[in-house]
């Protein structure tokens, strides 16, 4: 298997399992708020989305997340945002149907550049430095913080949709 299909497996299960994870979810699961300093589900979904759908375009391919172009203002996303601080974590909301719909269209996008891409692209460097990640590899970039990310957030969906005496994972 060559890495480009490899890269396309491992993304595909990790929005698979995003989606698996949250298909059940109500605003009611979404909106709740943990004790502590853990975010509500919302901002893990809203984040998760809006994070792919950066991550994607602006860091893989170079151009405008969906958010800011064809979807803006169609995420079902209160407030965007590809960072996640306390605050917005817990004031954001979500229309779950549209987020769904968005997440759907990211997917398709985030696939679509991820199978555009040829073997040496994934040697291409980017500056993450304002991040404080230094100077990583687009194959970083795809393993790390697009599937790696995805399975992340899909895990602390699942656990706090389980603290809430809802079933996490489906399997």
């Amino acid at each position: 298997m060559d890495t480009i299909t490899f890269a396309k497996h491992d993304l595909a299960f990790a929005q698979q399992l995003l989606d698996m994870v949250t298909a059940d979810l109500t605003p009611e699961l979404a909106h709740w708020t943990p004790t502590g300093l853990a975010n509500p589900i919302a901002a893990l979904y809203a984040h998760a989305v809006v994070s792919e759908d950066s991550i994607a375009h602006i860091l893989i391919a170079g151009g405008a997340p969906l958010h800011a172009g064809a979807w803006a203002g169609k995420t079902g996303i209160s407030d965007p945002q590809w960072s996640m601080k306390l605050d917005w974590a817990h004031s954001v909301r979500l229309d779950l149907p549209q987020v769904m719909a968005y997440a759907m269209a990211v997917h398709v996008a985030a696939m679509g550049i991820v199978t555009a891409l040829k073997p040496q692209d994934l040697d291409a460097e980017r500056d993450l430095s304002s991040a404080g990640l230094g100077t990583r590899s687009v194959g970083w970039i795809v393993g790390a913080l697009l599937v790696g990310h995805l399975h992340n957030m899909a895990g602390e969906i699942s656990a706090l949709k389980g603290v809430q005496g809802a079933r996490g994972y489906p399997f």
